[in-house]
């Protein structure tokens, strides 16, 4: 490994690792304050950070990047006034430091809590969307966690120019400004060096495709906290409202299909398959969307086509879905347990009990009952922004808020007990 690259990177960690302790002591307001000023700074700098990342989508164009990386890396005017906005509602958010998340008192008379406290310095290796950039800074520091940010090269100018506007804001707040920390170094063996320090960083998690988290999970000494692939389902049981589930899926499949949470997979109870996939093909086709079904899916819609054995556990991320006709809600729940990637998944039904039960066996982080895998989301979710989606099971799952940066500590207050 390069050594030049290891001293840059330790340095990075080194610096937010003295921060976390800043941070972990660092008040609310003081904290609210970065955060306002750090979306005050992204919107004065708002040409710079466009023409730089236009740059990146230019490049990437120019090297062949498929079309989803591609929508990942643009920031819209849309986009960028919703990572303006998300800063905007980690503001409004409670701080979760030191709240008491359990209190009691033992026989002995021993007072005990059960403290939220943050988890020190987190490490965030993610692939071309810049808002990641300042949705973990955000999150992180008022979570009183310290950030170490290593971005894909794709997006290197627009990362960049989002961190230099956020430490602008640290500086200017009085808070250091290795708190929010972006690795300098485009090459992979960044990431490979950051892996390694253990002593300066707590919690790697690794944000983009299924081929980096495995290789982040194998090579890394620092625990990791896992966003698989996103498999997701919509399920349109037999006793579901039709149009609902038209619209459902749709939205679920083409209002950003470049994202872990868009469906993947369509599920259709046999029952009123032939009622409902001609009108739902024919709207899908004309989003441009490719189709491979199963046999029964075939003889209904004769011209998709044919689903592989590979189909059913692919995360396209682009315009094409499986579709699979089942026969039973406990078909539809198998297949999920089978082939999805526990991210997200839902049914459209009218029916309680189908609803129940799918709720129940379906264990995946977020589940849902007639709306679309889309909310699936630190925004939506009035978490403000998310770090990442956990599908692992240890700390957490589903969009990571401000409580999911968190660990905590039991305080103990005594009156002079000692232990016979």
């Amino acid at each position: 490994m390069n050594a030049q690259v290891v001293d840059q990177v330790r340095r990075v960690a080194e610096a937010a690792r003295a921060a976390a302790r800043v941070l972990a002591n660092a008040s609310t307001a003081l904290k609210d304050t970065a955060l306002q000023a750090m979306a005050q700074g992204l919107r004065a700098r708002g040409d710079q950070i466009r023409a730089a990342n236009a740059q990146d989508v230019e490049e990437a164009r120019a090297g062949g990047l498929s079309g989803a990386l591609i929508d990942r890396l643009t920031l819209t005017d849309k986009r960028f006034e919703e990572m303006i906005a998300s800063i905007e509602a980690v503001v409004r958010l409670a701080d979760p430091v030191g709240q008491i998340i359990k209190e009691w008192r033992q026989p002995n008379g021993l007072l005990i809590r059960k403290v939220r406290v943050p988890i020190g310095t987190v490490g965030i290796i993610y692939e071309s969307r810049p808002n990641v950039t300042s949705d973990c800074a955000a999150l992180c520091l008022k979570s009183g966690n310290a950030v170490v940010l290593r971005g894909g090269s794709e997006a290197f100018r627009s990362h960049g120019a989002i961190a230099s506007a956020i430490q602008q804001a640290l500086d200017a707040s009085g808070l250091p400004r290795g708190a929010v920390s972006l690795i300098p170094v485009a090459e992979r063996a960044g990431v490979d060096a950051m892996l390694e320090l253990d002593d300066c960083i707590d919690v790697v998690i690794p944000r983009g495709g299924e081929e980096l988290i495995r290789k982040i999970t194998r090579q890394s000494r620092i625990p990791v906290i896992k966003h698989a692939k996103g498999v997701c389902h919509v399920y349109v049981d037999e006793a579901a409202d039709l149009a609902m589930a038209q619209a459902i899926a749709f939205n679920a499949k083409c209002q950003r299909p470049a994202t872990c949470n868009a469906m993947e997979t369509l599920l259709v109870h046999e029952r009123i398959a032939k009622a409902f996939l001609p009108k739902m093909v024919t709207q899908f086709r004309q989003a441009r969307v490719e189709l491979r079904g199963c046999e029964a899916t075939r003889v209904i819609v004769p011209d998709v086509h044919p689903a592989t054995e590979e189909d059913w556990s692919t995360e396209y991320l682009d315009l094409i879905l499986s579709v699979r006709v089942v026969g039973s809600l406990d078909d539809a729940i198998d297949h999920i347990k089978h082939y999805g990637s526990a991210h997200s998944d839902t049914i459209v039904t009218n029916a309680r009990a189908h609803a129940d039960r799918f709720l129940q066996e379906v264990d995946s982080a977020c589940v849902y009952v007639n709306a679309s895998t889309r909310f699936t989301d630190g925004y939506q979710f009035g978490l403000g922004a998310e770090i990442g989606i956990s599908t692992d099971r240890l700390h957490a799952r589903g969009p990571m808020g401000l409580e999911e940066l968190t660990t905590y500590k039991y305080v103990v207050i005594g009156t002079g007990q000692i232990r016979e």
